[in-house]
């Protein structure tokens, strides 16, 4: 995935440009000359996996066409602290405009790719890939799925026409898992897979016997999924998901499902630290 061209991403940076500069900035207005230009770097603060670092030459683009910055290392990059990420270059009020909007960015993107990290590390030598949600803040599911895949995980699904998910309230008005798996494969596109979410082993019966593709096992103990497992006995991909720690991953991916997903890689991801400095000298 690449989501640097997407359409929302040229919004996203518009619209925090726009929230953050208001009438203008009254602070670099007053004082710095126009004639100033500066070089910059972001630097690492902590121990960190960066992502998103194209998006700081989109912010400084949108401030001034002649500011510019170039990446010091590859997207996806465990980096330790005190590690300069980025250069910069361009008039100091562009820079100082544009500071705040991108390092917000570049740290919530790399606040993902950080966190998914830790989970990816943490089911290490499994066959487990952990995958994200569609639990994303509105305007920035383009980049923190971008994000968990440069911190190692992989992505469901993109967005409600991205494949069929049956959840619970999908399945109490159909009556039923197996009535809603037999809605489902009538009707949805022959290209797509039907996943069910279950909550019991009578779900994933009902799942295995009307042959759902993939089984969602929805905050369910370590020792009901294990269970799982043994009654799908390969029939269905396995995810799991629900209540999921870095510290109960690893056992959680060992009982032999497929999949973990985890919420808490973009709605909980902190923001890593990240700070920019610049050095100034007047235009001859």
């Amino acid at each position: 995935m690449f989501p640097f061209t997407h359409p929302s991403v040229a919004r996203l940076i518009a619209m925090a440009l726009e929230e953050d500069l208001g009438r203008g900035d009254v602070t670099t207005l007053a004082t710095i000359p126009p004639d100033v230009t500066a070089r910059g770097k972001v630097t690492a603060k902590a121990d960190l996996v960066v992502a998103g670092l194209p998006l700081a030459a989109m912010v400084l683009h949108s401030v001034d066409a002649t500011a510019g910055a170039r990446a010091l290392c590859p997207e996806g990059k465990v980096i330790v602290k005190g590690e300069v990420v980025l250069e910069l270059w361009g008039k100091a009020a562009s820079l100082l405009i544009a500071e705040r909007t991108l390092l917000n960015l570049l740290q919530h993107v790399s606040g993902v790719a950080t966190l998914t990290r830790k989970f990816v590390d943490a089911v290490a030598g499994t066959r487990c890939t952990i995958l994200d949600t569609r639990k994303t803040l509105p305007g920035l599911r383009v980049l923190d799925k971008y994000a968990v895949v440069q911190g190692g995980g992989a992505n469901h699904r993109m967005g409600l026409d991205d494949g069929v998910l049956i959840k619970d309230n999908h399945i109490a008005v159909c009556g039923g898992v197996g009535a809603a798996v037999r809605r489902a494969r009538s009707r949805a596109s022959a290209l797509l897979r039907i996943e069910v979410e279950c909550s019991t082993l009578d779900d994933v019966q009902q799942a295995v016997d009307t042959q759902a593709d993939i089984i969602l096992l929805d905050n369910m103990t370590t020792a009901l999924m294990r269970d799982a497992v043994q009654l799908v006995n390969g029939r269905a991909l396995l995810e799991a998901s629900g209540n999921m720690s870095v510290e109960r991953v690893r056992e959680v991916a060992e009982t032999g499902v497929d999949f973990i997903s985890v919420g808490a890689l973009t709605h909980s991801a902190p923001a890593v630290d990240l700070s920019m400095a610049i050095t100034t000298e007047v235009e001859s």
